[in-house]
């Protein structure tokens, strides 16, 4: 046995089983070999090919195909597949959970989550929804990487029947993956994620759309003159365009509320560049440019430059 090997903490768990494994999945997977949370790593998913690229890039003991096999031990079995098919993979899962396993996922709006699966959970099985606050605009089993957690928030928002015992257990396996944990309920995540990550990707969709459809129209050279700051849109707007549509749908009411509240702050910014107001734009980028350093203090983003992303590296976000 080597030193390395010799040092590693003790599996929190038995048995890991991931429902889907592209970017979330994949990385979970090699996140929880490398940080030996678990002993034995199972992976399923919906499509043949990305199995047989899981067996293929080893990151999983088993990815034979079958659910009930796929199931059957495991003491953690986590959902990463997007927010519109949790309930139906849930009511796939069901029959095949283990008494006193633990079940999460990783969606990006939890109200919707927890409608869909509880409902589905057996008795005996403890459901914890979760979400890590991590990721890239790339999907796919070959998007993952261990590092991906890394000094990322991993938000917990368990119902009012969850076991704290059980809420500590997954709080334990994110923090060896790495990730930083916190807990809140359902309707506070999504309303913060509301304005922190979904709406900033609508607005990423909608502007990147709009400068394509004026390259169309004027004949122009919009995207081959990229600047920098369209170049950061064009990154978030590659995102998957399935989950994302999820997330709008399913995280509806609170990303039309941070919609009308970002209209209203546009309006005003439209005015003070209307009536020359020069000091209300420099106060404004003031503050802005303040909470943007407060964005790299938190360590969620470095300073350096190119917005802290080195070319053609993977890219960590929320």
């Amino acid at each position: 046995m080597t030193d390395a090997a010799r040092h590693q903490p003790e599996p929190l768990f038995k048995k890991l089983c991931l429902v889907g494994l592209g970017l979330i999945g994949s990385s979970i997977a090699r996140a929880a070999r490398a940080s030996n949370a678990v002993r034995k790593i199972a992976a399923w998913d919906a499509s043949p090919q990305v199995l047989a690229r899981v067996r293929e890039l080893g990151i999983a003991d088993d990815a034979s195909g079958d659910l009930k096999r796929a199931l059957q031990g495991a003491d953690l079995v986590i959902l990463c597949v997007p927010v519109g098919s949790m309930g139906a993979v849930a009511k796939s899962c069901a029959p095949f959970l283990e008494r006193g396993a633990i079940l999460s996922d990783v969606g990006s709006v939890k109200g919707s989550v927890v409608a869909q699966v509880a409902r589905h959970v057996p008795a005996g099985v403890h459901f914890v929804p979760a979400h890590p606050l991590a990721g890239t605009e790339y999907s796919g089993p070959d998007s993952g990487f261990a590092t991906l957690f890394q000094n990322r928030w991993c938000l917990l928002t368990p119902t009012p029947d969850t076991d704290a015992g059980m809420v500590e257990e997954l709080a334990e396996f994110w923090k060896r993956l790495g990730a930083k944990v916190e807990a809140t309920t359902p309707e506070h995540h999504d309303l913060a994620l509301a304005v922190t990550s979904h709406l900033p990707h609508l607005i990423a969709f909608n502007i990147v759309g709009t400068a394509a459809h004026l390259e169309t129209v004027t004949q122009s050279e919009v995207i081959k003159f990229s600047a920098s700051g369209f170049r950061d849109f064009t990154r978030i707007a590659a995102s998957d365009p399935t989950m994302w549509r999820d997330v709008f749908l399913h995280n509806k009411d609170a990303v039309l509320d941070m919609l009308g509240r970002f209209n209203a702050d546009l309006t005003s910014l439209q005015r003070m560049i209307e009536r020359d107001d020069g000091q209300g734009l420099f106060d404004l980028f003031t503050r802005t440019r303040a909470i943007r350093k407060g964005v790299v203090e938190q360590g969620q983003d470095t300073a350096a430059p190119d917005f802290g992303r080195a070319s053609g590296g993977k890219l960590g976000g929320v």
